[in-house]
């Protein structure tokens, strides 16, 4: 093992649940914060499900460093939910139910709310002079009652961003709650000013003008989107709620004592788990007594029920619809088929796509920038702005704070990231990370394994041609050699007689030669089964089945001869059908301007023949699996995004050479950890999903990013020049947020 893999061994993957972040600013900050320990390595930090996923060398660093490097940067981790997470209880299902944060977040809204209104209306009234006359109190006296009721808006409802901006202010760095807190408090603290000392900025005779209806109205306005944006986001994680809500509470096991219900947290490996119809299966395992029909569309996207018999493998979270069964359990929480899937989706979801690096750089400088340009815009109009000049540039200061908030450019990837990796794990396609589900947009070629991708797998005969013999007789006499034999074709052979009924006798004697065929004994007859080569070293003529055995082969079936006692007694057909989604599959890529290639151990005639069949642009025959890699690289050369598509088990060289490696799997161990793709249904339309959810993905994160700079970038020259006033630009901030996570929120209704 080379020293850099075994430190890559070394390298634990964990997520920590980071509190308090606001925007993309607060993103680069506690990815800068975590990236400067030791021992840490691969950190991304995602806004919209509020975690950091990061590898650790456990030897290195611990959780408290990596508690107090987040709070040094003014965040906190929630350890308790952490460690829920680490014993894979019930972290997952806590975060689908209203976080305590969400519930103060309503509550500040609107109690903060409740006092914006009267703030509103007094100060309506303080601007028309027809109704201010009928209120016998002085302009000095209502202002005092303003800065009475704002008081509980400012240290209560507002307490939130002052405090961050503390403790951001502490550590020389800034974020969107400064932009908040620097706005609100220079409005607040000059109509403070202006109530209790007007002598100090007012002359003579001028009519007091306060704006503690700006300051309250930014303040309400911005918690309403903050309240609106975490009620958004929560729905964007719907899909791993979904799959935390497949695994039932309670187990039926058997003991010695009789049957007993237990929590499913006490469930262990080797148990006995009774199942009845209609309900969920409760871990993975194996069924040893009895049959039935599982639901697995949860986990596959297959719609039919399967067919479960003994030695039946069984995942946990599916629905048992017909009989009853026992099984014996082999795997548990985070071990189990759902358990993995869960895990995935949750890292794929909390990593970042490359094209999110331009909004993270722009994040890193765009508060403090905005924060001088806000600076100078006071400044000019302090110079230029002639009577009142003051208070014309301190609206337009906050005005240009406020409008200038990012949290949308810190929304807008992450947020489409986790609806559309949500999305692909409803339907069976799970996507790694953000990286390969944004280069499936770019592939313009995919290359297919054929045996058991494009093919089912499975070998079956398709045809028997006899010379004389009886087909049944032939069967026998060529079934008893190769049940002695391990081969796939073999398998098929036995297989194919057993449906028939056929009874199968023991072989006097056998011998096999490794890919040419058998010889043997077979009730006092002496059976030889093989390719055409190894029947003629035997002298046997094949000349009565040439012809016909050419058209099976240009068929793509492959032709194992039988002798008799020296003689050609008969011709066995095998095929490995196509799968009854592969050709629209083909078809559906080509329609997206895909080529499409097959690369296959197969000889030229037969592969010609099935990629005709299907409509695949170009093959590789005669392939040895470990030259596939090969294969793929020569197509790499010529400048292309390349996909690989099979099994996950002998192609596995050529996923990984590939840009986008992906494996066809049944929710088995290996598929699941191969490839940047998994597609849990072996069904080719998963490739053509995978690639039309990539496009849909990266197309609403374009349209985010649009929209988050934009809204910015002619935002904060219109606050600089007067032209918005800092009520319609709090919020104007307050929806860009809600408008980003609702663009992103309808890849769900994506058609797949």
């Amino acid at each position: 093992m080379t020293e850099n893999a075994k430190r890559k061994t070394k390298l634990e993957k964990i997520s920590l649940p980071v509190e308090g972040m606001t925007c993309a600013s607060c993103v680069a900050r506690v990815e800068k914060s975590i990236k400067k320990i030791n021992g840490v390595e691969d950190v991304a930090v995602n806004l919209a499900s509020e975690k950091a996923s990061l590898s650790i060398d456990k030897s290195k660093v611990n959780i408290a460093d990596l508690k107090k490097a987040v709070e040094e940067a003014g965040y906190k981790v929630n350890l308790s939910l952490f460690e829920k997470d680490e014993k894979y209880s019930s972290a997952s299902e806590d975060s689908a139910k209203v976080s305590g944060s969400d519930l103060l977040l309503k509550k500040d809204f609107l109690f903060a709310l409740i006092l914006t209104i009267p703030i509103f209306i007094i100060s309506m009234i303080q601007m028309f002079y027809g109704i201010r006359e009928t209120i016998p109190l002085s302009y000095s006296q209502l202002n005092k009652i303003l800065l009475i009721l704002t008081i509980p808006v400012i240290f209560i409802s507002g307490k939130r961003f002052y405090k961050i901006f503390w403790n951001n202010l502490k550590r020389f760095t800034a974020d969107m709650n400064s932009l908040v807190a620097v706005g609100t408090g220079a409005a607040f603290s000059y109509s403070v000013i202006i109530t209790l000392f007007p002598e100090l900025i007012l002359k003579t005779g001028e009519v007091p003008h306060v704006y503690f209806d700006t300051t309250v109205v930014i303040i309400t306005l911005i918690l309403m989107g903050k309240w609106l944006e975490s009620r958004a986001k929560s729905k964007t994680g719907s899909a791993i709620k979904k799959l935390i809500a497949l695994k039932p509470k309670t187990a039926l096991i058997k003991t010695a004592e009789g049957e007993k219900v237990i929590n499913i947290n006490e469930l262990i490996i080797g148990d006995i788990v009774i199942v009845k119809p209609g309900e969920k299966i409760p871990a993975d395992g194996k069924i040893i007594t009895g049959y039935s029909t599982v639901d697995e569309s949860m986990l596959t996207g297959e719609s039919f029920p399967v067919e479960k018999t003994l030695e039946s493998r069984i995942f946990g979270g599916t629905i048992n619809r017909s009989g009853t069964f026992e099984f014996e359990v082999s795997a548990i929480g985070k071990e189990s088929v759902l358990g993995k899937i869960i895990t995935l989706v949750e890292d794929a979801q909390g990593s970042k796509a490359p094209i999110q690096k331009l909004a993270d750089k722009v994040a890193a400088i765009f508060v403090p920038i905005v924060i001088v340009i806000a600076i100078l815009t006071f400044i000019l109009w302090i110079i230029l702005g002639g009577t009142n000049s003051f208070t014309f540039a301190l609206i337009n200061f906050v005005a240009v704070l406020i409008i200038a908030c990012p949290c949308a450019m810190g929304l807008a990837t992450p947020t489409a990231l986790i609806v559309g990796i949500g999305k692909g794990a409803e339907n069976g396609i799970l996507i790694k990370d953000g990286e390969h589900l944004e280069l499936a947009h770019k592939v313009k070629t995919v290359l297919f394994d054929k045996t058991g991708t494009i093919t089912e797998g499975n070998p079956v005969v398709s045809k028997i041609i006899t010379n004389g013999y009886d087909e049944n007789e032939l069967l026998k006499l060529a079934a008893s050699l190769e049940k002695r034999s391990e081969h796939p074709l073999a398998e098929a052979i036995v297989n194919f007689a057993d449906r028939k009924g056929i009874s199968i006798p023991d072989p006097n004697e056998f011998e096999s030669t490794t890919g040419s065929g058998l010889i043997g004994k077979v009730v006092d007859k002496k059976i030889i089964i093989g390719n055409k080569n190894f029947l003629s070293n035997y002298n046997v003529t094949l000349d009565y089945f040439e012809a016909k055995a050419y058209e099976l082969s240009s068929e793509g079936k492959t032709v194992i001869y039988v002798a008799i006692d020296g003689k050609s007694a008969g011709i066995i057909a095998i095929e490995d059908p196509v799968k009854k989604t592969s050709a629209d599959a083909i078809q559906k890529l080509k329609s997206l301007n895909i080529r499409t290639i097959m690369i296959t151990g197969d000889n030229k005639r037969s592969a010609g023949h099935i990629a005709k069949q299907l409509g695949i642009d170009y093959f590789e025959a005669e392939v040895l699996p470990a030259d596939k890699s090969n294969i793929v690289t020569k197509y790499q050369k010529k400048g292309e995004i390349i996909a690989m598509v099979g099994d996950g088990i002998n192609d596995a060289p050529a996923l990984a050479q590939a840009d986008v490696g992906i494996a066809i799997g049944t929710g088995t161990d290996v598929a699941i950890e191969t490839g940047d793709i998994v597609l849990i249904k072996g069904d080719l339309m998963g490739v053509v999903n995978a690639v039309k959810l990539s496009k849909a993905t990266i197309r609403t994160i374009k349209q985010n990013l649009f929209w988050a700079f934009i809204y910015n970038t002619v935002g904060i020259p219109l606050a600089a020049i007067g032209l918005l006033n800092p009520m319609f630009a709090a919020l104007a901030m307050a929806f860009s947020s809600v408008s980003v996570i609702s663009n992103s929120l309808r890849l769900k209704k994506l058609k797949l």
